[in-house]
C-alpha cells in the first residue's frame, strides 16, 4: 500500500467518525516556544490551551513535522528522521478514552479490502501509564485483548505534558510486534524498540497540571474541565510495515532517492552497514532540506536558518563521502520533488525558487569546503611538525565554526594524515556555543530565558506599566525595575547592557508584526541609556533593552523619555500601508487572502497573506495602483476603543492567532479598511507619500510574501530606478518605452549567438573523433583508444569518448577513454570518461572498473555502469601514466585472444 494511500485511509476512517479533515499547518508557526512544527497537535495547541473555541469538536489531520535533536541517529535505526508526516485525530471534549481506542483498533486492524491497514491483531501490544487502570479496561473491553498482554509503563514513557504547568494525562501506545528477527521477545525498553514498533500515540488529556519538574516528576493540581484527545500516528512506520520493507527509509517516497544516489555514487545500497547510513541520510535530508525550503526558511547561521544549511550540508557530505565529487541537488531534489509532490503540489507550482535556494547553498558549501581543506591542511602540517598526533579541539571548532566544516569530516581527513582529533574538546565548544545561542534567542524574544525576574519586578508594581506611546513620543515617569545579566540588581554603571522597567513609557514594545521603538531615556541624577530594543516578556510589563551611555542608573530615579521620532514616524507609515496592501488584495483576490503574517519596519514592510498560488502580475500591479490612489486620496487614518462585538459589527477584520481582550483597539483608513490593531500609524495616508511593491513569493503552503517600500525609501527606489532606465535608453539608444523589446532583440541574439559557438566549438571537439576511432590500438583483440583532451569541460571530454566509442566496429570490442584538463594552477580541474562497448563488456571489462582505476592517478575517483562511467580529479601531472594504465588494465583484463 503507497503511502499516499496510507493517508487517505486515514483521512477518510475519521471523517466518517464525523471529524473535520483539516489541512497541514505549514512547518512554521508564529510560537516563539517552537522552531518547527514537531507534532500533530501543535496547530491545535490554543484549543487545548483553552485560548480559543475550536470550530469543531473532532479534527483529523496529516501534519508536517521536522524533529532534529535526533539528527544522529538518523540512517542508523531503522524509525528516525528528521522529516516526516504525523496523522492524528483529536477530540475537543467530545468522545475519552473509550472511543480513541475503538476508532484506532478498527482502522489499523480492519482489513484492507474493507478500507483499513489489516495489521495482524496477535501482534499489536498497547502500553498503557502504569497508573490508568481505565485505559486497561478499555483495551481489554474494546478488542478482547487480555490484560497480560498490556504493556504498563512508568511516567516517563506514557505520561504527557508540555513541560509547563497546563493540560496533560496518560497516554496509550500502540506498540506492533515485526518479529524475533529484530530484537528479543517481550522486551519493550529501549532495545526492543525494533522490534516492537510504536506506530500510534494515543493521549488522553484529563488533568491539570501545576508544576512540571521532569517528564517524570510532576504535580497534579486537579481534572481538566474538558477531556480531550490527541492522537499521533507516524505515517513513515505504517508505511513499512505494509509496504513489507526494513525501514523508514525504503519506503516508496524516499527510497527513489537513494537510487539515484547509487547511480551518481557508483556505490551499491546494501553493500555495508557504513554506506547504507550515509545513503539514509541523503534520503532524509534531501527530503527535510526542499520541505522546509517549500515552507519558507532559508540557510542561514541560526535559528532555523541553520537547521536548514545543517540539514543541506550533511546530505552533500555523505555524497562526497559516497564518492560524488560534483553537484549532487541537481540530480537529488527533483527526484524527491516528484515523489512528495503528487501531496504537496507547491513543491512543483514553487520549484523554481526552492532549487535556486537549495543549489546556491550546496554550491556556497562547495566552496567552504575548498577554503576549509587549505586551512586544515596547514593546521595538520603545523601538528606533525611539531611532533604532535592530535588535532585540538580548539582547530577542530574553528573550521566548523568559521568555515563551516562538519566534525565528521575533520575526523576524516585528520585519519588520512595519520592524525587524531580532540573530540571531547570540540563537544566542549559546541556544547559552550549552543548554550550562548539558546539564550540570545531566548533574550531576542523575551528578554532572558528565565521569567522569573520579570515576574518579580511585576509583582511589585502596583498597576501594569502605562503605554503612553498612542498620543506622545516624550513622557515623564520613574525607573521601577533593573536586570543586569538577566537578574534584578539595586544599580548599574556607564557601559553596562541593562533592561529597564519604568511605570510609565512611550517606547512602543514589539509585537503585531511592528519592530520596537528606540530611543534615549534620561534620569534625574544625569545617567543616560540608549534604548536599542523593547518588549513585553510577560503581560503587564514593558522591558528597555540599552546600553548606559553615561552615569549610573538605580530603581527609584525619575526619568525623561524621548522616542526617536523619525524611526517612529517611518514604522507607523509601513504598518499603515501593510492594512492598506492588505485590504487591497482582500478586494483583488478575494475575502480568503487573509492576513498570515507582517513586518513592519522603518520605510519598509512585508506582508504575508493566504493565497492557492502565485499572484499574477497584473494583479500586483492594480494593487499598487489602488493603494497609491488612496495615498493621494489623503484619507484620515483613526483609531477607535470598542468591544469585540461592536468592532466585528463594524467590518473590522480580526486576525486569526492575535489574541485580543475584552475592548479592542480598531485602525480605520478612511471608511475603506477596518482593522484590529494595536500598532502604531500615520496620521493621513497621504504621509505615506509612495507605496511600492516589490515582490511576491512563496513562504510555505498557501502562503504568499509581498515585500514593499514605503515613504522616502520608496522615492529613492524609484529613483533609482528612473535613472537606471535613463542610461539604458542613452546606452541603447531608444526610448524607454522601448527598452523591453530592445533587451529581448539583444537576449535573442546573443543566446542564438551562444549556439552557434557551441556549435562550432563541439565541432572542434568531435572533429578528431574519426582519426581517434581509425587509430584505435589492438590491445589483444580490443581496440582500444586513449585519449588526452586539454582544455576541455567534462561535458566535452564525455561527447568525445561516446562519438569514438560509436564510430568503432560493433562488432569488436572497443574500449574508449578519454582524460580532459581545464583550468590551471590550483583550478585545474581533470575529468575522465570511459565508455565500453557490448563486446568489449563481453570479454569482461568494465567502464566503471577504469574509471576506478584511473582516478587515483589524477587526485581523484569515479563510477558509473558497465557502459560509460565518469569521474574526476585534480592532478594533471600523470594523464600520461593514467592512459597507460588504461592500456595495461585492458590487456590483463581481456587476456590474448585465441
Amino acid at each position: 500500500m503507497d503511502t499516499s494511500e496510507i493517508r487517505r485511509r486515514f483521512v477518510a476512517h475519521f471523517e466518517r467518525a464525523a471529524h473535520t479533515a483539516v489541512p497541514s499547518a505549514s512547518l512554521l508557526l508564529d510560537d516563539p516556544t517552537l522552531l518547527f512544527v514537531a507534532a500533530g497537535m501543535v496547530p491545535f495547541k490554543p484549543y487545548f490551551l483553552g485560548q480559543e473555541t475550536p470550530p469543531y469538536n473532532r479534527a483529523v489531520s496529516v501534519q508536517k513535522c521536522v524533529r532534529t535533536p535526533d539528527i544522529e541517529d538518523v540512517g542508523k535505526t531503522t524509525r528516525h528522521g528528521t522529516f516526516f508526516e504525523m496523522c492524528g485525530n483529536f477530540s475537543f471534549g467530545d468522545y475519552f478514552k473509550q472511543g480513541a481506542i475503538e476508532l484506532a483498533w478498527d482502522l489499523v486492524t480492519r482489513s484492507q479490502a474493507d478500507g483499513g491497514f489489516g495489521l495482524e491483531e496477535s501482534r499489536i501490544y498497547p502500553s498503557i501509564y502504569q497508573d490508568d487502570p481505565e485505559a486497561a479496561y478499555f483495551w481489554t473491553k474494546v478488542t478482547g485483548i487480555p490484560d497480560d498482554r498490556i504493556i504498563r509503563l512508568g511516567a516517563k514513557e506514557n505520561y504527557w505534558s508540555m513541560g509547563v504547568p497546563g493540560p496533560g494525562g496518560p497516554c496509550s501506545e500502540i506498540l506492533y510486534d515485526r518479529g524475533p528477527e529484530y530484537g528479543p521477545d517481550l522486551d519493550f525498553g529501549p532495545k526492543g524498540e525494533d522490534r516492537y514498533l510504536e506506530i500510534w500515540n494515543l493521549v488522553f488529556m484529563q488533568d491539570e497540571l501545576s508544576a512540571v519538574r521532569s517528564k517524570a516528576d510532576f504535580d497534579i493540581s486537579g481534572s481538566l474541565p474538558k477531556q480531550n484527545i490527541d492522537t499521533g500516528m507516524g505515517l513513515e512506520r505504517v508505511a513499512y510495515l505494509l509496504q513489507g520493507v526494513d525501514n523508514m527509509y525504503e519506503i516508496d517516497v524516499m527510497y527513489p532517492v537513494i537510487e539515484q544516489a547509487e547511480l551518481l555514487t557508483g556505490k551499491r545500497y546494501g553493500d555495508s552497514w557504513e554506506t547504507d547510513v550515509r545513503f539514509r541520510v541523503v534520503a532524509d535530508h534531501i527530503r527535510s532540506t526542499m520541505m522546509l525550503i517549500s515552507d519558507g526558511v532559508t540557510p542561514g547561521n541560526e535559528g532555523r536558518g541553520y537547521v536548514l544549511r545543517r540539514l543541506l550540508r550533511r546530505a552533500v557530505r555523505s555524497m562526497r563521502l559516497l564518492g560524488a565529487e560534483d553537484r549532487v541537488l541537481p540530480e537529488l531534489l527533483p527526484v524527491s520533488r516528484d515523489k512528495m509532490g503528487e501531496t504537496y503540489s507547491e513543491l512543483h507550482r514553487d520549484w523554481d525558487r526552492i532549487s535556486q535556494v537549495a543549489y546556491a547553498e550546496e554550491d556556497a558549501f562547495r566552496q567552504t569546503l575548498r577554503a576549509g581543506t587549505q586551512i586544515f591542511d596547514l593546521a595538520a602540517t603545523q601538528v606533525k611538525q611539531s611532533g604532535g598526533t592530535v588535532l585540538s579541539g580548539d582547530r577542530a571548532f574553528a573550521l566548523h565554526d568559521t568555515y563551516g566544516f562538519p566534525i565528521d569530516l575533520t575526523l576524516e581527513m585528520a585519519a588520512e594524515q595519520g592524525l587524531e582529533v580532540d573530540e571531547v574538546g570540540f563537544r566542549d565548544l559546541m556544547s559552550q556555543q549552543r548554550q550562548r545561542a539558546k539564550a540570545d534567542a531566548a533574550k531576542k524574544k523575551g528578554g532572558h530565558v528565565n521569567t522569573t525576574a520579570y515576574r518579580r519586578i511585576a509583582d511589585d508594581l502596583p498597576r501594569p506599566v502605562e503605554f503612553t506611546g498612542y498620543r506622545e513620543v516624550v513622557s515623564e515617569g520613574s525607573v521601577r525595575g533593573l536586570l543586569w545579566g538577566g537578574e534584578v540588581v539595586e544599580s548599574a554603571r556607564e557601559g553596562d547592557d541593562v533592561e529597564l522597567v519604568l511605570d510609565r513609557t512611550p517606547f512602543y514594545a514589539e509585537g503585531g508584526g511592528q519592530l520596537a521603538d528606540q530611543g534615549v531615556i534620561e534620569l534625574a541624577n544625569g545617567a543616560r541609556v540608549e534604548i536599542r530594543d523593547v518588549q513585553s516578556p510577560i503581560s503587564g510589563l514593558i522591558v528597555h533593552s540599552g546600553r548606559i551611555l553615561n552615569g549610573e542608573v538605580m530603581p527609584g530615579i525619575e526619568a525623561h523619555s524621548e522616542v526617536d521620532v523619525e524611526r517612529r514616524k517611518s514604522i507607523s507609515r509601513a504598518h499603515t500601508a501593510t492594512h492598506m496592501v492588505h485590504k487591497a488584495f482582500r478586494e483583488a483576490l478575494g475575502e480568503t487572502a487573509t492576513q498570515a503574517g507582517s513586518e513592519n519596519a522603518p520605510g519598509r514592510f512585508r506582508f504575508d497573506f493566504s493565497a492557492t498560488g502565485a499572484v499574477p502580475e497584473s494583479v500586483l500591479h492594480d494593487v499598487e495602483a489602488r493603494v497609491n490612489d488612496l495615498v493621494l486620496a489623503d484619507l484620515g487614518v483613526h483609531a477607535e476603543l470598542m468591544t469585540q462585538e461592536e468592532a466585528v459589527r463594524s467590518g473590522a477584520m480580526a486576525l486569526f492567532g492575535e489574541k485580543y481582550g475584552d475592548q479592542v483597539r480598531v485602525i480605520s483608513v478612511g471608511d475603506w479598511a477596518r482593522e484590529l490593531c494595536g500598532g502604531t500609524h500615520a496620521g493621513r495616508s497621504g504621509q505615506l507619500g509612495v507605496i511600492k511593491l516589490l515582490g511576491e513569493s512563496s513562504i510555505g503552503s498557501g502562503v504568499r510574501r509581498v515585500e514593499a517600500l514605503v515613504g522616502a525609501d520608496a522615492y529613492q527606489f524609484l529613483a533609482r530606478e528612473h535613472v537606471l532606465v535613463s542610461q539604458l535608453s542613452e546606452a541603447l539608444k531608444v526610448r524607454p518605452e522601448e527598452l523591453p523589446e530592445r533587451v529581448g532583440d539583444i537576449v535573442e541574439r546573443l543566446r542564438a549567438a551562444e549556439k552557434e559557438i557551441e556549435r562550432h566549438r563541439v565541432g572542434q571537439v568531435l572533429a578528431g573523433a574519426g582519426s581517434l576511432a581509425a587509430g584505435a590500438d589492438d590491445v589483444h583483440g580490443v581496440q582500444v583508444v586513449a585519449q588526452r583532451l586539454d582544455g576541455a569541460s567534462g561535458g566535452d571530454v564525455r561527447t568525445l569518448a561516446l562519438d569514438v566509442r560509436g564510430r568503432l566496429p560493433g562488432d569488436r570490442p572497443g574500449v574508449v577513454v578519454v582524460i580532459g584538463t581545464s583550468g590551471s594552477g590550483d583550478d585545474t580541474k581533470v575529468s575522465v570518461v570511459a565508455a565500453v562497448n557490448e563486446a568489449a563488456q563481453g570479454r569482461g571489462l568494465s567502464a566503471n572498473a577504469l574509471v576506478g582505476a584511473v582516478g587515483p592517478l589524477v587526485g581523484g575517483r569515479g563510477g558509473g555502469k558497465d557502459d560509460v562511467a565518469q569521474g574526476g580529479g585534480t592532478d594533471a601531472s600523470r594523464i600520461d601514466e593514467a592512459l597507460e594504465l588504461v592500456r595495461s588494465e585492458v590487456a590483463v583484463k581481456a587476456g590474448p585472444a585465441w
